[in-house]
């Protein structure tokens, strides 16, 4: 199949791109002007100049390709920079569904997050529904998949926990930490999009990437701090509606 990747610069789509590659697929890939060092074996990869973000960069992108994999997202919103869930989440997600409609690409393969759903109480979650929904009412034969917290090396999550552990003398925390999940490799995250592709049985459903071991993000932050040398992470817990003071700390780590 020759398949159209939105975020193939990323983490995760690296590990994509590496895979369908390995597979036998033919790639092309949405990549900014000036990101294509970014672009892992990028001599195999056919490059598309694009944004996501701007429609007017599709036009054609998808022309002769017989799926799409969109793995656009952000862990963190930049507004000075214009770099918003909503954008990045929401909007990337129509450009590409109407692009994919309006060129013939029948197959689309979305990434999600785990811990989606209508009533989420964080804009990540949101913005993240949202886009579910303009997947699924697309006409596409869309599969959806929604990773808990996906490791492995380059992870901008995981760098991104190391350096609270490793610096603020408390870490936030949304709630009382005692939320669960299973962290997955990225090697799995990835391998279940490439054998989703020829799987017709996978049209239309919604699947939760997940490990075999369940944490707390309590743990999660212990086990930082266990690599990292501490015997303790304190933590500071703070409601959903107390959180924006937390998430302008959080835009004050280096990308």
């Amino acid at each position: 199949m020759k398949v159209f990747v939105t975020g193939g610069t990323g983490f995760v789509g690296g590990e994509v791109l590496k895979q369908l590659l390995e597979a036998g697929h033919q790639v092309r890939a949405l990549v900014r002007k000036g990101s294509e060092a970014k672009l892992k074996a990028r001599e195999a990869v056919e490059i598309h100049h694009g944004d996501a973000t701007d429609p007017r960069t599709l036009d054609d992108a998808m022309a002769g390709c017989d799926a799409v994999i969109h793995l656009v997202g952000i862990i963190r919103e930049f507004p000075h920079k214009g770099i918003t869930f909503n954008r990045l989440h929401t909007e990337a997600t129509r450009h590409v569904v109407e692009a994919a409609h309006d060129q013939g690409v029948k197959r689309y393969l979305h990434m999600s997050a785990n811990g989606t759903r209508s009533d989420a109480a964080t804009d990540y979650h949101q913005t993240k529904w949202e886009a579910e929904r303009i997947v699924r009412d697309s006409g596409l034969d869309w599969t959806i998949f929604r990773p808990s917290l996906i490791f492995g090396k380059g992870s901008d999550f995981v760098n991104t926990l190391g350096e609270m552990v490793r610096k603020f003398p408390m870490v936030p925390v949304i709630g009382d930490g005692n939320y669960r999940m299973s962290p997955v490799a990225v090697q799995d995250v990835a391998g279940s999009f490439v054998k989703a592709l020829q799987l017709e049985g996978t049209i239309g459903q919604t699947y939760h990437c997940c490990g075999s071991q369940e944490l707390t993000y309590n743990d999660v932050l212990d086990s930082f701090g266990q690599a990292l040398g501490k015997t303790k992470v304190p933590k500071l817990h703070h409601p959903v509606f107390l959180m924006k003071p937390v998430v302008k700390m959080l835009e004050a780590i280096p990308q």
